[in-house]
């Protein structure tokens, strides 16, 4: 393996219960993806909790917490140990009645490198999510890690091309979207977004879904993580419809020079002409 290939791994799962079994449950998906070779992992939109959006109640405002806190240092020393490049996704509270929906970004050493707040918040019929997140307001931060420039996208924000464009121009290599979404409603755009935007930014993306159906809702979670490359080719399989699993991808950096060598997305944008498109 060359030093342009980096060996990265995705997890989606469902359910477990509570939170403890959920962090349990990823800290074995991190041990397998590390026992794999792989140097860099992302979980799942609000990985440690079931995907409550589907109602509106305030009850599930316990599971946010500070970031860093505990679940953050808790997987900082994992990371550590491992020596693992971490991306989790989280429930936060800046502080009493602010909350948002969350990722932390780790570095292989453990460091806490910073976070993204989703930006682009939904609220329909499954999805209420303006009940529980502030919109983000950190901007689209790309974080320089043991593997390269990592970015995050959370889901909803996948439909909106301008953030996929100012993490690529913010110079991301990697831009992970751990997502909850559900079949019938968005699916038949799974696999034509991100391999479009892949390509039109020149980044591999990394798509994360939980799978499965929740106590909350009838929201079916249906599955198909995957990588792909800025060509908007899957790097090996997607994963499957209904059940858990670690997907391990190499992902070969190279690509990025040949793809930005070969098309001058970035030379020949015109931002001189968008204005438009900020104003209200």
């Amino acid at each position: 393996m060359t030093t342009d290939v980096v060996r990265a791994a995705l997890v989606q799962t469902n359910w477990t219960g509570d939170k403890e079994s959920m962090i349990k449950a990823h800290e074995a998906y991190a041990r397998e993806a590390a026992a794999q070779g792989a140097k860099v992992i992302c979980f799942q939109e609000l990985f440690y909790g079931p995907y409550f959006c589907q109602v509106q109640d305030a009850e599930f405002y316990e599971y946010a917490e500070s970031i860093p806190g505990p679940t953050t240092e808790r997987f900082q020393a994992l990371a550590a140990e491992l020596g693992m490049v971490m991306v989790l996704p989280m429930y936060e509270k800046e502080q009493e009645g602010v909350l948002y929906n969350t990722a932390a970004v780790l570095d292989a050493d453990g460091t806490y490198l910073g976070k993204y707040r989703k930006n682009h918040i939904p609220q329909v019929k499954g999805f209420w999510e303006k009940f529980y997140f502030r919109p983000g307001n950190l901007g689209y931060p790309v974080f320089d890690t043991a593997v390269g420039r990592v970015g995050v996208y959370i889901c909803y924000d996948r439909h909106f091309p301008e953030g996929w464009r100012a993490l690529g121009l913010n110079g991301a290599q990697i831009v992970f979207n751990p997502s909850a979404t559900s079949r019938g409603l968005s699916s038949y755009l799974w696999q034509l977004e991100q391999p479009a935007s892949a390509v039109a930014n020149e980044y591999f993306i990394g798509a994360i879904n939980r799978v499965g159906v929740e106590d909350l809702g009838d929201n079916d979670f249906y599955g198909q993580t995957y990588f792909v490359d800025p060509e908007g080719k899957f790097v090996g399989e997607v994963g499957d419809t209904h059940n858990p699993e670690l997907i391990v991808r190499d992902l070969d950096l190279s690509l990025l020079k040949t793809v930005r060598e070969r098309w001058q997305f970035y030379r020949d944008r015109r931002p001189d002409s968008y204005n438009g498109l900020v104003q209200p």
